[in-house]
């Protein structure tokens, strides 16, 4: 036996093929969830630790998590995450309702349902055009926002199940939406044959989702946590939905997340043509070598290589006198703070517009969560982005840091200094 035997973790199935898994795409240690927040009442109390591993399946090219949590874990009805603070991602979603409303003529008689809808950010967008909605969201706190605003939402999980109960209440859907949801679903089978139960035989399902093309090339390795089961390129997308009777006719590249891929689906055999889009991305994604298992071993130490670079700028940062505070609490920053065991040691602290999150810690690092008005009343040297996806909009509201010298910092895909804001390309 190799001596190094004793230490290998053993396979698991694919929680699409069912295949053996057994290559491990990273390994970021022991983290907490990284949507929770820890109230001052609980800042002794200890916190519950899960492995983040992550692999790939060699014969659909799935990356995934070993299971270790559900879906009831993580989507709690106190769950923090309100999509409607980026007023980027509000005009985002605004764009692509305009786009959708007008490429598949949607109206009064139409139906368009969101999976994942959270407290109504796409959903509202409808409206104005007399469209009407159905949200499906699992967590309580924003499908209550959702609500308030009078938009009808079923809290509960989609799945086939779900998709049989309200198609049989509501009928079929025109459109069925779901960003950044298909990565969330442990059970991406079931989740994905519920589209095929309720969409009508000529609807189209849209999927958004961080390109995992782009997580390598970037190396963004923090968008890696719990909630994320599944990161996805579209050689895996396509074969989920093909499991499910769906066909992709149609896909776009975006810019949001970091790159992400807009996926159009129809039922299988439903006769629109397929666009040489599709092929496009499939070939780049054999090209870059997604599809071959030697491509997904380098990614582990590219995460490492980062984690020292992040480390190294922060600690000379310490030796220099600086102060660096943080800007946003999102799930991707905490990931990179405790992959990187970043504690107050080197950040003094961050904010979130996101009251929910406001006066509490972050999970781990327990670095305390600001209102973004502590910025101006402490004057940091350094401004660090942990939604780094987000910068031009965070850069932009917070370019009054210049007026006593301070910069941003961008972790990722290694640490830059800015001394002015981004200007989206």
């Amino acid at each position: 036996m190799n001596k190094n035997d004793v230490f290998s973790v053993p396979a698991f199935p694919c929680r699409h093929c069912g295949a053996s898994v057994t290559h491990e795409f990273a390994d970021l240690g022991l983290t907490p969830l990284c949507q929770t927040q820890i109230a001052p009442a609980r800042f002794n109390q200890a916190e519950r630790y899960f492995p983040l591993q992550a692999y790939v399946c060699s014969a659909c090219w799935l990356v995934q998590l070993r299971d270790c949590i559900s879906s009831a874990d993580v989507f709690t009805d106190d769950y923090p995450y309100f999509s409607s603070f980026s007023a980027s991602w509000l005009a985002h979603a605004k764009a692509y309702v305009d786009e959708m409303v007008e490429r598949l003529q949607l109206g009064s008689d139409s139906l368009v349902m969101e999976l994942a809808s959270n407290d109504g950010y796409l959903l509202r967008h409808f409206k104005p055009h007399g469209v009407p909605v159905l949200g499906v969201e699992p967590s309580r706190s924003v499908a209550d926002a959702a609500i308030a605003l009078g938009i009808p939402t079923e809290i509960r999980f989609f799945g086939r199940d779900t998709a049989t109960d309200l198609r049989a209440r509501y009928g079929a859907a025109d459109l069925i939406a779901g960003n950044n949801v298909l990565a969330h679903v442990p059970d991406i089978n079931d989740f994905v044959a519920g589209v095929q139960i309720a969409l009508k035989p000529q609807g189209t399902v849209t999927f958004e989702f961080p390109h995992l093309l782009n997580l390598m090339q970037q190396n963004q390795f923090d968008t890696i946590y719990h909630e994320h089961f599944s990161y996805l390129s579209l050689h895996a997308v396509r074969a989920v939905f093909r499991t499910a009777g769906l066909d992709i006719y149609d896909v776009r590249k975006l810019s949001t997340h970091g790159g992400s891929l807009r996926v159009f689906g129809q039922l299988a055999g439903a006769g629109r043509p397929v666009t040489d889009q599709v092929a496009a991305v499939l070939a780049e994604e054999a090209q870059a070598g997604l599809l071959d298992v030697k491509t997904y071993g380098g990614f582990a130490e590219q995460a490492r290589a980062t984690k020292r670079d992040i480390l190294d700028f922060l600690i000379q940062a310490r030796r220099q006198g600086k102060r660096v505070a943080g800007y946003g609490a999102p799930g991707k920053g905490n990931t990179l703070l405790n992959y990187c065991g970043i504690g107050t040691d080197l950040i003094d602290f961050t904010v979130d517009a996101n009251p929910a999150k406001q006066h509490t810690f972050a999970p781990g690092s327990r670095i305390p969560i600001y209102p973004p008005d502590h910025i101006r009343e402490t004057k940091p040297d350094y401004l660090f982005i942990l939604p780094w996806n987000l910068k031009e909009e965070i850069m932009a509201q917070t370019a009054y840091i210049r007026e006593w010298g301070g910069q941003w910092v961008t972790p990722i895909p290694t640490p830059k200094v800015w001394s002015e804001p981004a200007v989206r390309a």
